[in-house]
């Protein structure tokens, strides 16, 4: 029935599987040795966090915050605001921050600035997609799943008015659904 409203599937259930994989690698190899604390930004990563958490071969621990730039729209409001912080003490620790899509920026430049006043060991951000096209705030990305183009994205835990995260697959919504052009 949700597939109905996709225009065009853009990653499929195995390409995601696969670079998920390809990250967890990265990740084993960069942090050999020592036990992140991966930090899912809900609630458009936590598919992903958990698929990539199941992927990592060492030591690490779980997180969960909740930002909020985009309320049911489609764009960034920039606005940002923190509807559900950590629950552990990061201090001290190496931190990777899981996010599903990097788009203008503002939540995550927004987000990474607060973690660091924590005085975490180290702060990496891992995000999925990469939207660089809609970006207004420099923001580093040391783990990137894919870049896309500028299209309405759902699918694999990103969503249009919370409907569409259990898709397998990442897709192009079709804009009349949304109100686009």
């Amino acid at each position: 029935m949700l597939d109905q409203d996709i225009e065009r599937v853009l990653f499929t259930e195995a390409q995601l599987d696969t670079r998920i994989g390809e990250i967890a690698a990265e990740m084993n190899r960069d942090y050999a040795g020592k036990e992140p604390v991966l930090i899912s930004v809900l609630r458009g990563s936590f598919v992903f966090m958990a698929d990539l958490t199941r992927k990592i071969t060492l030591p690490c621990t779980v997180d969960f915050m909740s930002v909020s730039s985009y309320g049911a729209g489609t764009k960034s409001s920039g606005q940002v605001q923190i509807t559900k912080d950590l629950s552990d003490d990061i201090e001290g620790r190496d931190i990777i921050v899981v996010e599903d899509i990097l788009d203008s920026g503002n939540t995550l430049s927004y987000l990474l600035e607060i973690l660091k006043a924590r005085k975490p060991a180290s702060v990496k951000l891992c995000t999925l997609l990469d939207k660089p096209d809609r970006r207004v705030k420099d923001v580093h990305v040391d783990y990137s799943g894919f870049t896309i183009p500028d299209e309405f994205v759902v699918g694999y835990g990103l969503d249009y008015a919370e409907k569409y995260r259990n898709l397998p697959y990442i897709g192009i919504l079709k804009p009349c659904v949304y109100g686009g052009e």
